[in-house]
């Protein structure tokens, strides 16, 4: 059953394929990245790291998040009732969201942990936080592309938003927030890794990402509205990403900068303005 659940999930990521659907999933991306300053040259790599980011965390919601969800849920349906379960949803539901956030950014962190090594565990600040932000800007993307392919397929269209107003521009929405959420949280494992703080930046980003997850069970509880849950989405997203630019921009003046001392990516022939900078 478990496994069938999660089959069908990962056919359902590649039905409905819209061109503009993608096409609109990859601007909204590039705003957000182009927020973190990126090189324009050089770092060919990175490419890799968002193809590498998008496939890997793919695979961890479909082999390891949604069967362990389903055994969370498994085991609450044997302990209370259904009627405890929805009373306390916004509690009972806190160990599935949970899994969500530490499984997918744990996924988005190994091809940062290999650039890593790579370079010898040296990395400098910036480059390690635009590393993040490639690995969570994969991701994103590819995660938007599945969510507005199956709006497209159930009759979403711009036409919509003229007609609806903010309800029918809720697809975009909710995925442009989303994706600037991931570029954020992998960019401040990134930037953490980088200052020797990688665990404590994981933690830090899984539990953000847990908590913009969160305001769907806030909703199945009927403790929300949509409304209200697209405004926390874009409230956590923001806030992060402006944490992570303003952590950029301090830099060794940042209090948890660890002495000040300088790390550098050692991967060739890198751009002199992202070494020691």
């Amino acid at each position: 059953m478990i496994f069938e659940q999660s089959l069908n999930f990962f056919i359902n990521w590649f039905s409905n394929p819209n061109f503009a659907a993608m096409g609109v999933a990859i601007l909204l991306g590039l705003f957000w990245y182009a927020l973190y300053l990126p090189p324009l040259r050089g770092y060919k790599f990175l490419w890799a790291v968002g193809v590498v980011s998008a496939v890997l965390t793919l695979l961890a919601i479909v082999i390891i998040q949604m069967p362990l969800q389903a055994l969370t849920g498994s085991l609450l349906a044997r302990t209370f009732d259904p009627a405890t379960i929805t009373r306390w949803l916004y509690i009972l539901g806190i160990p599935q969201i949970l899994l969500s956030g530490f499984v997918q950014e744990a996924a988005k962190l190994v091809p940062i942990l290999y650039v890593w090594q790579r370079a010898e565990r040296y990395l400098d600040p910036k480059v390690g936080l635009i590393i993040g932000a490639v690995a969570g800007l994969g991701f994103g993307v590819f995660e938007a592309m599945w969510a507005l392919n199956q709006a497209y397929a159930a009759g979403w269209t711009w036409s919509l938003v003229a007609t609806e107003g903010f309800a029918g521009l809720l697809p975009v929405w909710e995925r442009f927030f989303a994706i600037g959420g991931h570029i954020a949280f992998s960019a401040l494992v990134g930037l953490g890794l980088a200052r020797g703080r990688g665990w404590v930046f994981y933690l830090i980003a899984a539990g953000l990402h847990s908590l913009m997850n969160y305001t769907g069970i806030l909703f199945q509880a009927d403790l929300i509205s949509i409304i209200t849950v697209e405004i926390l989405i874009a409230f956590v997203a923001v806030g992060a990403t402006a944490w992570v630019l303003f952590l950029r921009h301090t830099g060794d003046r940042a209090p948890w900068a660890g002495g000040g001392y300088r790390k550098r990516l050692h991967l060739g022939k890198e751009p002199k303005e992202y070494v020691n900078k």
